[in-house]
């Protein structure tokens, strides 16, 4: 995707077998920064302090991070210790186990001296898989978004999202934002009404600057408003993204995705998630009693991060001192819930037959 003109991907190999870049999320909107991961910790710190996240975007540093451990000692013991190290860093996105599973299937087999360089090129093919993935999943979208487009008699369409499941979540493109970024590419009038997202803002902070340097219109709300709107017919259709899908349908996303279900299923508004092969967890049923869900720390409640009028970077206290805190990241929305799952095989019912019809049991796997 694009800032100021020039074209962008989230992850990129420096050079072949050797360093990584991925862009500093925690420095957007205000600055651009790429930061150079070395090591294995320094994937490791980029996953546990969301300079990057995104449940796809995790899984590809995650194998990357699998990679740079190998360069440095290709043995089986560092090998079992970097997918230890990136496993523990986040515990809600299946992706990242997903990749680390995938990694450790394709480097075991090989002798030591062979394995760093094979590394660098499954972690390349599961980042170009991603790309390609998450354009399929666009083009799926664009199609519903066609279908509401005829009801509208040339006005703008109205998507609200919630979070970030845009192209700084994935590689390129996005999940629940590939079909936006599809219409925008189409000619289609659409609109995107972006939820703030707190605790850490990721709609106000990232899903707002990557719509807006990528020219499509987009408007931030509060998070309790999208009720508000689609009582008064501002919303035409919900998309979202999802950290694990299981395998009934049911779908694990940042925290508030649940209520916007609940209030798009009141007003009649159809609520979608895109999900890509890597974040179905076919291996659960019950999203609401088995997904994990990550407890972040207080401060991210406590405290918010903005721009004074010098132009620096601050952080202040908004709540008093001593009051306690829950912060889990991410809330489950039922498969009742929701009206399709837009992967890049098509628009699945949210169901296990749904999703059982677009894969067959091998790439269950």
């Amino acid at each position: 995707m694009r800032i100021n003109g020039q074209a962008f991907r989230t992850i990129w190999q420096v050079d072949a077998g050797g360093d990584v870049a991925v862009i500093d999320q925690t420095l957007l909107p205000f600055a651009f920064e790429v930061r150079t991961l070395r090591r294995v910790e320094d994937a490791a710190t980029a996953i546990r302090d969301m300079v990057v996240r995104g449940a796809p975007l995790i899984g590809v540093t995650t194998a990357y991070g699998v990679a740079l451990a190998l360069r440095e000692h290709p043995g089986d013991d560092s090998l079992a210790a970097a997918i230890e190290t990136l496993v523990a860093t986040r515990p809600t996105a299946v992706n990242l186990r997903w990749a680390a599973e995938r990694m450790r299937r394709t480097v075991a087999v090989l002798p030591p001296g062979e394995r760093a360089a094979r590394a660098y090129a499954e972690a390349a093919a599961i980042a170009e898989e991603d790309v390609a993935s998450c354009a399929a999943i666009g083009r799926h979208g664009l199609g519903l978004l066609r279908q509401l487009a005829h009801g509208k008699d040339g006005e703008r369409i109205n998507v609200l999202t919630h979070c970030n499941a845009g192209w700084l979540a994935c590689v390129d493109w996005g999940t629940a934002l590939a079909p936006v970024y599809a219409a925008h590419a189409a000619g289609l009038p659409v609109h995107v009404y972006v939820d703030e997202t707190r605790p850490r803002s990721q709609g106000a902070f990232l899903t707002a600057f990557e719509l807006g340097a990528h020219g499509v219109p987009c408007t931030v709300i509060t998070d309790n408003a999208g009720g508000y709107l689609m009582q008064q017919g501002e919303v035409d259709v919900c998309i979202v993204g999802s950290d694990r899908t299981t395998a009934a349908g049911d779908v694990a996303n940042k925290i508030g995705t649940y209520l916007k279900a609940l209030a798009a299923r009141d007003n009649g508004v159809p609520f979608y998630a895109a999900v890509p092969f890597s974040t179905i967890d076919w291996t659960l049923d019950d999203g609401v009693h088995e997904v994990p869900i990550e407890e972040r720390s207080a401060r991210e409640v406590t405290h918010v991060r903005g721009r004074a009028p010098d132009g620096k970077l601050e952080e202040v206290e908004v709540v008093a001192p001593g009051t306690r805190v829950r912060n889990p990241g991410f809330d489950v929305t039922p498969a009742r819930l929701v009206t399709g799952i837009i992967t890049e095989r098509g628009v699945a019912a949210a169901s296990r037959a749904g999703l059982a019809a677009l894969y067959s049991g091998h790439e269950r796997h």
